[in-house]
């Protein structure tokens, strides 16, 4: 001890200084035995040494990362170990970030209009659905669209089979994806799009719709794929030979030839098929249930639709 003051100690000034916390901060952790001083003065002020600032260095640390006080105190005295600590508060964490990331997907949606209190409600419940309440959302979804039909089973299972299942920590797309896709299926137009769909495959009086099979499709994507993105008018000269192979080759997997009748049965059944929010339906299944993604193909066959309807006038 030289003039009250022990050699080689800092006091509480220099420790915060070296660690960057407030003297009120250190004080107070000293006061709950956190950092605890080593020794003290004849006239009653603090001194720490080296240890005392790794310690409190730790001590800001496991703040930051969120743990209260009295934890780290349980873990300064041994009383239980960092590991299960950690495992246990990083479990807690991830709750917490599931649900910002939906309340986050809420206020983007909300920031897209003026919401009314009663949408920011409905909207908020539906982000927080439970695996078991969005399986009854489609599964309701699909009654309003199959009911009263005599849709092939094999088909309405299949279709029913595929819910949306969001992974225990969903990413930003796949909340939005959720959010999207209840919107979709609540729309009644779009049901009602869906309900004359199947009405026209399975109804009574349903006629067997023109067969688009892997190989017509394939060639789909690829002959009008390349006029889309060429921007060839469909309703032009140039268009013709391309609409002119389609057809041949759509035909021919019908087991049926083209002539002007059965371009107009494509045309028909292209004028009702093309809406882009089926497609959409399937590619939001798919962020949502992390599939693979499903390529926007709607347009190509707005187009094959266009063309038809240029060579049938």
């Amino acid at each position: 001890m030289a003039g009250g003051f022990t050699i080689g100690f800092m006091h509480i000034g220099e420790l915060a200084r070296r660690t960057g916390l407030s003297v009120k901060t250190i004080r107070y952790y000293s006061d709950l035995g956190l950092v605890p001083e080593v020794a003290r003065t004849r006239t009653g002020h603090r001194r720490y040494d080296a240890e005392s600032a790794l310690r409190l260095d730790f001590v800001r640390t496991l703040r930051e990362l969120g743990l209260d006080l009295a934890t780290i105190r349980r873990l300064l005295d041994q009383e239980t170990d960092l590991r299960s600590v950690a495992l246990r508060h990083a479990d807690a964490l991830g709750a917490q970030i599931r649900v910002l990331r939906v309340q986050r997907a809420v206020l983007r949606a909300l920031a897209k209009h003026e919401p009314t209190p009663q949408e920011v409600d409905r909207m908020n419940r539906i982000a927080r659905a439970t695996s078991e309440e969005r399986r009854r959302i489609i599964a309701e979804f699909f009654d309003s669209v199959f009911e009263g039909i005599p849709v092939d089973p094999e088909f309405e299972g299949r279709m029913r089979s595929a819910a949306p299942e969001l992974p225990d920590e969903p990413t930003d797309e796949q909340v939005d994806a959720w959010l999207e896709l209840h919107e979709l299926v609540s729309d009644p137009d779009f049901r009602a799009l869906l309900r004359r769909m199947s009405e026209g495959s399975w109804g009574d009086g349903a006629a067997t719709p023109p067969v688009v099979g892997a190989q017509t499709a394939e060639l789909i994507t690829e002959k009008a794929g390349a006029a889309v993105t060429a921007g060839v008018d469909p309703a032009s000269p140039a268009a013709a030979p391309i609409i002119d192979d389609l057809a041949a080759a759509m035909a021919a997997a019908s087991g049926r030839t083209d002539l002007p009748e059965y371009r107009r049965e494509v045309l028909a059944a292209l004028e009702s098929s093309t809406d882009p929010r089926p497609e959409r339906y399937w590619q939001l299944m798919a962020i949502i249930n992390g599939w693979p993604p499903i390529p926007t193909q709607t347009p190509l066959y707005v187009w094959v639709r266009d063309a038809l309807r240029a060579s049938t006038t």
